[in-house]
This record gives C-alpha cells, structure tokens and sequence, in this order.
C-alpha cells in the first residue's frame, strides 16, 4: 500500500487574479485525488494537503511550476490517508486572518517590512550570543500553546489571530519594543504578517524562525530550546519530534500528564480538549470541565 504524505506551505506573492488561481489548484487536487485545506487571496496562498505520495509529489511538481510559486517551501509529514474530511479552496481578503488586509504589503520577494528570518542554528545562535535578552513571541492562537511552546516563551492571550492586533495595541508589551523579539509560529505563515504588525507598532528588532516550529524542531528534535509537541490542524492534531519530547499539557478532567486533543463531545461547546488516555477510554469527553469553559477556551 502507497504511504500518506501531508504537505504544509505558503507563498507571499502579489497574485492578479486569485480566483483564476482557486480554480486551477481545484482542478490540480482533484485530478490527483488530494484533499486538504487551501486559502488564497491576492496576497498569496496558504495551503495544507494530504494523500498518496506519488500525488502529493505530482502536486508539488505542478505548483511550481507557476512562477510566482517556483520557490514554495513545502514541509513534508507522515500522513495517515485520513487527515482531512474534504478538500475546500477558498478566496479570502488574507491568507490569515488578522483582520488587517490594507496593512500588508507584499512584492515578488514576499511580506514588505516583516521580520528577519533565521534559519533554526540562527536561533540558538542569537540565543547563546544575548541570552535572556531574547523574547520567544507565541505568533499562534493561546490553546495550541498548551502543549508545546519555546522555552520561557510569552504566549499572548488571543483565542483566534484577528485578536493579535488589539492585543499588541494593548501596552502590555510596550516594554519589549526595544528587546530582540523571536516570533515563531506552527510553518512561518504567521510570523510573516505579525512580525510585520509588530514592527508596524513599534517594535524595533523583531526576527522570525525560517519555516516555523516544523523547521526548528525537525533539525533540533527535543534538544533544542522546543519544549513539547506541536498542535497541527488536521485529524492527528499533534506531532511530535525527537526521541523523548516533554509533555507540557494536562488532561481538563484529571490534570494527568497529555498532548492529545478531542473535540469535545458537548454538542453547545464542540472545542478542543486535552484527555489524558483513561479519560478517554472512558468517555469523560461528553462533559466540558470548569477549566475548559474557562479562560483558556472563552
């Protein structure tokens, strides 16, 4: 049996015409019988597909071969051959949703104005030369957080990415504006538009990880300075990397150690809940805890 492949990317290009674009990855998918996620606008796309890999590797030749999309850094995982329930391509004002589309400037080279992008040795690089001077800045929503994130990282208090721009505008981090800001986020697509937002409103020296999380943690694994296992937006729900990754989260019925999300069986929440494996098999997930109607899921 053919093994499963999923494909995370992005591409910051002025597209023309992202309709004409929409219909032509529709045609691309479903001809290679993908399914996944993938957002377009005239700012670029934004995409995360999954399937055989002899399809995925045939859409990954096809992408490219458009021009604005020759240089696409596509991020490889295991599949499961179920990763995603259908294929939906969509227009949007932004490929993420930051509520702030006049704000983003972008040209053939990608985001005008965002932050500097270090490869992962850079990271630890910049780390080992200024020490605690260094910010790690969580670009992504406050729950994936819960079960991994960079050491000593801030994690701003934002349940979706439109709150970024209220939340930075705040004052609550005023007092990092002149500090060396490391962004990260799951692949890069984020830190692309919040380094640029941040830079937008002050902050002097803002940096961003080179492919995100996926990048650092596939070449540090569990020695780096990534503590725990990364949230990803399709049915397997995390990934892990290295040989003994720590266990950040805790199960919202017991506390016992976790890094696996549900949907929650409550049909007035349906969110995302972290269960420890006898919660599970034991049904505990048809009830919302205090802590998961509470602050981290409000």
């Amino acid at each position: 049996m053919e093994p499963s492949k999923v494909i995370l990317y992005y591409c910051f290009t002025p597209l023309s015409d992202p309709d004409a674009i929409r219909l032509w990855q529709k045609e691309l998918c479903e001809n290679l019988n993908l399914k996944g996620r993938i957002l377009i606008s005239k700012h670029g796309i934004n995409g995360t597909v999954g399937g055989d890999m002899s399809s995925v590797i045939a859409y990954v030749k096809q992408t490219r071969k458009y021009l604005p999309f020759k240089k696409i850094d596509f991020k490889w995982s295991e599949g499961t051959g179920d990763d995603f329930p259908r294929l939906m391509i969509k227009v949007r004002d932004e490929v993420v949703s930051f509520g702030a589309p006049d704000e983003l400037i972008v040209d053939e080279n990608g985001v005008v104005g965002g932050g500097i992008h270090l490869k992962p040795k850079q990271v630890n690089q910049l780390v080992e030369e200024r020490g605690d001077e260094v910010v790690f800045f969580d670009g992504r929503n406050q729950f994936e957080a819960r079960i991994g994130k960079f050491k000593n990282a801030i994690v701003p208090e934002v349940a979706t990415t439109r709150e970024f721009v209220a939340e930075l505008e705040s004052g609550k981090y005023d007092h990092l504006k002149d500090r060396p800001i490391v962004s990260y986020c799951t692949g890069g697509i984020r830190c692309e538009v919040l380094s640029s937002v941040m830079k937008n409103r002050g902050f002097k020296e803002v940096y961003q990880i080179d492919g995100g999380i996926v990048r650092y943690a596939e070449e540090f694994g569990s020695d780096g300075l990534w503590e725990g296992s990364l949230y990803i937006f399709d049915k397997r729900m995390n990934q892990e990397f290295g040989k003994d990754p720590k266990t950040l989260g805790e199960c919202d019925h017991c506390s016992a150690p976790t890094s696996k999300f549900y949907n929650c069986a409550n049909l007035a929440c349906r969110k995302l809940i972290l269960l420890c494996e006898n919660c599970k098999d034991n049904n505990i997930a048809t009830n919302c805890s205090p802590k998961h109607a509470d602050l981290i899921y409000k």
